[in-house]
């Protein structure tokens, strides 16, 4: 069997270490035990990382003392992970979301998502880099500097998720948690060879900090080598809160069950172009053409298409809902604070956003909040016809560091919406998408993502299927 980049594949490909589930398998039959793997990770941190960039806070000692105290039995007992520092809180660690304006808040409590990571067994180990605020499809924030991606130094691991993604590519953790408001799940997957897999809205709770507008875009997960360490993490952290503004239809089984299952024969409708959109990279085509064949192959019927949706128009849409939050957040954090904005208090590119939507009129964002609705029906009709959408995950392959430099704004705007023209459509719509490592870049040997969308809570028909490419094309790490 050929995968889509040509080369021959087999279960044997690159060197993969033992991923979450077989983690957890080992620790719990006696292979070995959950202290010897948590060093052992810690040690791959600390000898990898100064080249990475990656992890920008640890939390070893305290690891080592819940390990020593007795983790809870559950599904991640003695799995390793790391956190991405945005959203998401880990008591007792900075929660700067990569902002020098957030640098020293201290996280009093843990986020929902993470207390169940806990409360599963996994070992928390620190948090991983992220762009100023999750604004930047690449990780280079100011604060931290940049992280650099495990397959050449050179290049982005994408963002905002980069962090988390160089620390899982690298072999530093099985497992890292991720989120996505416009692709940074999936954009940080494909930059890095790894499966991303950016859920349905609602499905995995927030708390306990509100997210406001940006919540209708935003959705937690995880980065990982494997599809069942996908699934099996999803399982853990899915499901409302009593209370949450809104939640993903329930499944049927439990998303472990629904990855082993057969996807039997589906319609996937093929994109590769985009109306008025950014040009896309003969290469990033070629891969979702490859992976088209390859479902073929797999049985399926796969037929081109056309896209429901203009990207400057889905930009506009969720630049509106994002921007707001953006706002709030930053004007809580000074009324606290109890100043006005100093000019070293962020980067120049999240300075110019709140300058342009701090004085947004609020009939502009119920405007966006209708086309955003309206979107999602535009874009739901295809999957009157389409069991699966494929498409390239990135329009053009990863980009080397500073290319999107936030201390220049214009750089930013003229190359952010080629790397989220065919991913943030899904974070306006809610629907669940996942980048797949099928292809590579043969210029720079860098991977290539394929983009599969279903609709809102088709995650197991997603995880079905990759489980099924993943069999069929193993990808390296």
């Amino acid at each position: 069997m050929k995968g889509p980049d040509g080369d021959v594949k087999s279960p044997a490909a690159g060197v993969r270490r033992p991923d979450a589930v077989a983690t957890a398998a080992a620790v719990g039959n006696g292979e070995t035990d959950a202290r010897t793997v948590t060093e052992q990770a810690i040690a791959r941190i600390e000898k990898l990382d100064p080249g990475l960039n990656a992890v920008v806070h640890t939390r070893f000692e305290a690891a080592l003392a819940e390990v020593a105290a007795g983790l809870p039995d559950g599904p991640l007992h003695g799995v390793p992970l790391l956190v991405k520092d945005l959203g998401t809180e880990v008591e007792g660690l900075p929660a700067t979301g990569g902002s020098r304006l957030f640098a020293d808040v201290v996280a009093r409590r843990d986020s929902e998502l993470v207390a169940r990571y806990r409360r599963a067994g996994a070992v928390v180990l620190g948090t991983t880099n992220t762009p100023e605020l999750g604004l930047n499809a690449s990780t280079e924030p100011a604060l931290f500097g940049p992280t650099r991606n495990p397959w050449s130094g050179a290049h982005s691991p994408g963002g905002s998720s980069g962090g988390s993604a160089a620390a899982v590519a690298a072999g530093m953790v099985p497992v890292a948690h991720a989120s996505d408001g416009g692709g940074s799940i999936r954009i940080p997957a494909a930059a890095c060879g790894l499966f991303g897999l950016k859920p349905s809205r609602g499905r995995v709770s927030p708390a306990p900090r509100p997210t406001t507008l940006s919540g209708l875009v935003s959705a937690h997960h995880a980065v990982t080598t494997t599809v069942r360490d996908s699934a099996l993490l999803l399982d853990v952290v899915a499901g409302p809160l009593p209370g949450d503004a809104y939640a993903a239809p329930e499944q049927a089984a439990p998303f472990a069950e629904l990855a082993r299952r057969d996807p039997g024969r589906l319609r996937i409708g093929l994109l590769t172009e985009l109306p008025e959109g950014p040009q896309v990279h003969p290469e990033c085509a070629g891969a979702a053409r490859a992976a088209a064949l390859l479902c073929e192959r797999l049985g399926h019927e796969v037929v081109e298409t056309t896209a429901r949706y203009h990207p400057a128009d889905v930009g506009r849409t969720s630049g509106v809902l994002m921007g707001a939050d953006l706002v709030a957040q930053l004007e809580a954090r000074l009324a606290h604070l109890g100043r006005p904005l100093a000019d070293d208090d962020v980067e120049p590119f999240t300075r110019v956003l709140y300058e342009h939507y701090r004085v947004l009129p609020a009939a502009d964002v119920s405007r966006a909040l209708r086309r955003a609705q309206e979107i999602g029906w535009e874009v739901g009709d295809a999957f009157r016809e389409f069991d699966v959408l494929l498409s390239p995950t990135l329009a053009q392959p990863t980009p080397p560091l500073g290319t999107l430099d936030t201390a220049h704004p214009e750089s930013v705007y003229r190359h952010a919406p080629v790397y989220a023209a065919f991913t943030s459509v899904h974070n306006v719509t809610g629907m669940p998408a996942m980048s797949v490592p099928l292809g590579r870049d043969r210029a720079n040997g860098l991977p290539l993502g394929v983009q599969f969308a279903a609709r809102l809570g088709g995650e197991g028909v997603l995880l079905a299927l990759a489980a099924q490419l993943e069999e069929a094309a193993p990808w390296r790490s």
